[in-house]
């Protein structure tokens, strides 16, 4: 079986973007930006809500072309295109960058991929992991919390039905004052 993984960059009070999608103060320190470029370098299948998607895909596919990119810029690029990647969207009509286009219940497909075999995956966007946590098929969640307070916007957690008790796995401080935390659930 394989494990699900939901980490994003949010805000000390929850949130994963700030009203009107907002995200300008979530941009990663480079020790941050390595830290994730190593863990997309080994997820080897990432699952994308639409919005997510969008925001990814306007983006990293030509990143590497860009004359100011960085030397981790291009190598996150590269890993980038190169991992394969599920869209769960009933509106987006074509996928490209090794991406499978899924229209149907996210919850079944999510299911099923996780039964196979293979290696980790990871889940991001906020209403497709809000619907994985609520059906409990996610087994880790990583936050790497900064330290700014945007008082609403899109949540990092969902309401949910039961208690999912967790195990720290991890804690590291990044420059900026960001902390990032790995829980396990417990099962």
């Amino acid at each position: 079986m394989r494990k699900l993984t939901f980490g994003m960059n949010l805000s000390l009070d929850g949130y994963i973007a700030a009203p009107g999608d907002d995200i300008g103060w979530s941009v990663p320190s480079d020790e941050l930006f390595q830290w994730w470029s190593d863990r997309v370098g080994a997820t080897n299948l990432s699952l994308y809500g639409r919005k997510l998607w969008e925001t990814m895909s306007s983006y990293w596919p030509t990143a590497d072309q860009q004359p100011d990119a960085t030397p981790a810029e291009i190598e996150f690029a590269h890993r980038w295109q190169d991992m394969p990647k599920v869209v769960f969207s009933s509106t987006t009509r074509t996928v490209d960058w090794n991406t499978r286009l899924v229209t149907g219940d996210a919850v079944t497909e999510i299911t099923r991929l996780k039964a196979e075999d293979g290696g980790p995956m990871d889940i991001g966007g906020a209403t497709l992991a809000a619907a994985a946590m609520r059906a409990g098929l996610i087994d880790e969640y990583v936050l790497a919390t900064a330290p700014v307070l945007v008082g609403s916007g899109t949540p990092f957690f969902t309401a949910l039905d039961n208690w999912v008790n967790l195990t720290l796995m991890e804690t590291r401080t990044f420059p900026d004052g960001v902390v990032l935390t790995r829980y396990e659930t417990k099962r």
